[in-house]
């Protein structure tokens, strides 16, 4: 039975005001400071409305900073990252859930295990083995006493060395798995009726044609939806860019908004034009939000209606 009492309809109304006054008065804050000059703030603080040097601040955060190249380093680290996990996640579903994978279950559980353990956490290994891939080469041949072979006949042993720093495939690998995405495929493939699959298997199609004619069609709107979180995974990761990005070029958009807000010999930072370039580093997101907003809520509800 649903209660029609007006005292809860305000009350809601009440508590749902002050969540969007919560959620929206920084946001709202950060476009008004934007939009005012350094020695306004210098001398106001924090703006409440709006002011007409929005596009002078814009102007100079693109013209005396490397926030723009910045900004595309981000978009391509986080579409590798978007695009590895989405199909990575797809196939591993793929596999446990129409193949008869020996301990299929305990894999799938050792995948979910490893959401438990964020990059932050693994930071110092990932960086070991992003310096050098092909360490463990290098260790076999010692271990099965190749290289003292060599050695004998060089001279010298081999070392082997092909390092992942500074580069896009380095700073989003780390980042391709998603445990996460691997549950949400697993669960919507586990809705689709065994009749569909039965009558495909009658007609002649194979697995790999399932899979392409029938299963990604009838998830379109779980691989956008999964693949719009993930992209903002990716746009959002700062810690490891961070380390693995030695060269100014190859920093991400949120290092660059980080270095903008850097106090130099005790000097209060440019605010505003911090402000411009925070709302230059979110159009991206929020327009990809706007324009996936309607796949984004088919796609959470796992499955295709």
């Amino acid at each position: 039975m649903i209660e029609n009492s007006k005292n809860i309809d305000r009350v809601a109304s009440i508590i749902l005001f002050m969540g969007m006054v919560f959620v929206l008065l920084p946001i709202y804050l950060v476009i008004t400071t934007a939009t005012h000059s350094y020695e306004t703030f210098l001398q106001e603080g924090l703006q409440y409305f709006p002011g007409p040097e929005l596009i002078n601040n814009l102007r100079s955060v693109m013209e005396n900073t490397n926030l723009v190249p910045q900004i595309g380093n981000s978009i391509i680290i986080a579409l590798m990252s978007a695009t590895g996990k989405t199909a990575f996640s797809f196939l591993a579903a793929f596999g446990i859930v129409y193949f008869r994978v020996r301990y299929g279950t305990v894999i799938f559980f050792l995948i979910l295990m490893s959401t438990m353990v964020p990059l932050d956490l693994r930071i110092v290994a990932s960086y070991e083995v992003a310096s050098n891939i092909l360490a463990p080469l290098n260790t076999l041949l010692n271990v099965f006493g190749i290289n003292a072979l060599i050695s004998a006949v060089r001279g010298a042993p081999v070392f082997l060395e092909l390092s992942l720093i500074d580069t896009y495939f380095g700073m989003a690998a780390p980042i391709l798995a998603s445990g996460t995405g691997t549950f949400l495929f697993r669960q919507s493939f586990k809705t689709i009726p065994p009749s569909l699959i039965n009558a495909a298997t009658m007609d002649g199609a194979g697995p790999i044609r399932f899979m392409i004619d029938i299963l990604l069609p009838i998830s379109k709107t779980s691989i956008i939806s999964l693949f719009v979180l993930m992209f903002m995974g990716g746009w959002n990761q700062y810690m490891w860019p961070l380390v693995v990005a030695s060269k100014p070029e190859m920093e991400t958009a949120l290092i660059g908004l980080v270095k903008l807000s850097t106090v130099v010999d005790g000097a209060t930072p440019d605010y505003p034009m911090v402000m411009a370039g925070a709302i230059l580093v979110n159009i991206i997101p929020i327009l990809m939000i706007v324009v996936m907003q309607k796949y984004i809520v088919k796609g959470l509800t796992l499955s295709e209606k």
